[in-house]
């Protein structure tokens, strides 16, 4: 990152004045610490203004070079832009020929966008434990729920921890099968040195508003398979293939498989480019930030810190405890102006999700009854940090 980057990022984050009306709509409700808040540069404005008054705001260059950026940060050449990570996760599943009649072991403890593609392909949510120390789907389990019916495995990176990658794609391999991972929380995450986007046969990451990067909305899939990769492009766009000559720019040639607009636009791609521009700083503070936390909290009898090794790095999009009396705990941050959540809710007891596939998930049970999450993004001043970790240290000490 260059110094002019930098310092225009230090100038964002010491500037975090906001109107009471858009201050109101932060997850702080404009009282307290936000837990989540959008990144964006003044930079953004010229080459978005270009773009919008171009006479082009479609799928066109800017596309292009985002996805060119994308790919060395995503371990990939074969990167996919698109709408939104909700498409990255239905094309993937559609990659992965999962259909009516067929089973996909997924993780509970996640947004429901990540599941609701799997219904909408008509296939069956097998639901699979998770270990209550990171979050994340436990591979022992897993492989005791491999059937003839399965055709993925959905691993996501509670927080953007890594999941076991290695025994998760072990298992997959062994039966024929995909791993897809909804990265919608590890931009900027590695597993054993290589960055998250660049080990499974589907990985789907999310540009919406709230994640380490945005571009207003979006998402991208990377693929292992050139043939996967090759169909994405023509997927995004109804089946078109937009690369190849014609007669007529307007009238496509025969369109072998129906496809979805799931496109990324030139204004979006726009955003991203420019936000590629301070992301390595971005990852990092909140990084920092988490690690400043693991320090502090280290041997609080009030909480327990989840479980990580060395051999993988979160990009720490949450920053997630497990405390005792969480009601209590939340009360007393938010007394203290701090904004705490779960920000996700178990997805197997959601009605839409009834006919799913559904055992004992003990560690599902004990995630959940006492996992919450801090402020640990980039927006935090130092004061602000310090007066979260006292206020924790008062609380679990």
């Amino acid at each position: 990152m260059t110094i002019e980057a930098a310092t225009i990022f230090e100038n964002i984050v010491a500037q975090q004045g906001q109107s009471a009306e858009v201050s109101a709509l932060l997850s702080g409700g404009g009282k307290s610490i936000p837990l989540f808040k959008v990144f964006m540069p003044e930079t953004v404005i010229a080459p978005v203004t270009e773009v919008m008054m171009s006479g082009y705001i479609g799928q066109g260059p800017k596309v292009d070079q985002f996805e060119k950026g994308l790919a060395p940060r995503l371990g990939r050449d074969n990167v996919v832009t698109l709408n939104s990570g909700t498409s990255a996760l239905h094309l993937a599943l559609r990659l992965a020929e999962a259909g009516s009649g067929d089973e996909v072991i997924s993780t509970p403890m996640t947004c429901t966008a990540t599941n609701v593609p799997i219904l909408e392909r008509g296939a069956k949510i097998v639901w699979s434990d998770i270990d209550p120390m990171t979050g994340n789907i436990d591979p022992d389990r897993v492989r005791k729920q491999i059937t003839s019916k399965t055709k993925a495995i959905m691993a996501v990176h509670w927080g953007g921890y890594p999941c076991e990658l290695e025994e998760l794609n072990k298992i997959a391999d062994e039966h024929g099968i995909s791993v897809i991972e909804d990265a919608a929380h590890a931009f900027g995450s590695t597993y054993r040195g290589a960055p998250i986007g660049s080990h499974s046969n589907f990985v789907c990451f999310s540009f919406q508003a709230i994640k380490h990067m945005t571009t207003i909305d979006g998402g991208a899939l990377t693929s292992a398979a050139s043939e996967s990769y090759s169909r994405a492009k023509l997927l995004r766009w109804y089946g078109i293939d937009r690369e190849s000559p014609r007669k007529d720019f307007r009238c496509e040639e025969d369109v072998a498989e129906f496809g979805y607009k799931f496109h990324m636009n030139d204004v979006c791609a726009t955003v991203g480019i420019e936000q590629l521009k301070y992301i390595d700083a971005l990852v990092v503070r909140h990084m920092d930030n988490a690690r400043f936390y693991r320090e502090r909290f280290a041997g609080l009898h009030g909480l327990q810190l989840l479980d990580y090794q060395d051999d993988r790095e979160s990009a720490a999009w949450l920053f997630t405890m497990r405390v005792k009396n969480r009601l209590g705990f939340m009360k007393s941050m938010q007394d203290a102006g701090i904004t705490t959540s779960q920000v996700h809710a178990r997805n197997d007891l959601h009605t839409m999700f009834k006919d799913s596939l559904r055992t004992d998930l003990h560690g599902v049970d004990a995630f959940t009854e006492d996992q919450v999450s801090i402020p640990v993004g980039w927006w935090l001043s130092s004061e602000q940090r310090e007066h979260i970790a006292q206020t924790v240290e008062r609380i679990c000490g």
